[in-house]
């Protein structure tokens, strides 16, 4: 039985969101697998490097092409606490990613609202630790309001 599931790996991700919820970021995490190994792990930094270009999924993106050395992550796994937004679905296609998880979907942010914007050969899964994932995000934005 392999232990390391979509599960196991979105709980890391998780891990990361709950990082930027006590920096006061908004509550998103990543993390990037290839062979079972986790080789980026990330989580919303755009107030702490002043850059809205600082999302997980971009810092992943880039960390897990400085692992591998190589700018293309077709032999890996994004997973993500939320849903890519139009942005970070770009870097995804032009990173060649060769699966993306991400457990809640953004209707209001999220790159589906666009259409398929991933690789053609990118595998998606969605939905996993979806509650889990909504109720950090939740949270986080009721005590702002």
């Amino acid at each position: 039985m392999n232990l390391f599931t979509d599960e196991y790996f979105m709980k890391q991700a998780l891990k990361e969101a709950q990082l930027a919820l006590e920096a006061d970021e908004i509550p998103v995490g990543a993390v990037v697998v290839c062979n079972d190994k986790i080789i980026a792990r990330t989580h919303n930094q755009t107030e702490m490097l002043n850059d809205v270009t600082a999302h997980a999924e971009m810092l992943a993106i880039t960390a897990a092409a400085n692992a591998l050395g190589a700018k293309y992550l077709d032999e890996c796994t994004l997973y993500v606490t939320l849903e890519p937004c139009p942005m970070c679905a770009g870097a995804l296609e032009h990173s060649h990613i060769g699966k993306v998880v991400y457990a809640a979907e953004d209707p209001k942010n999220g790159y589906s609202r666009y259409g398929n914007m991933l690789h053609p050969k990118t595998k998606l899964v969605t939905g996993i630790l979806k509650e889990e994932c909504l109720a950090i995000l939740t949270d986080f934005f009721k005590k702002k309001r």
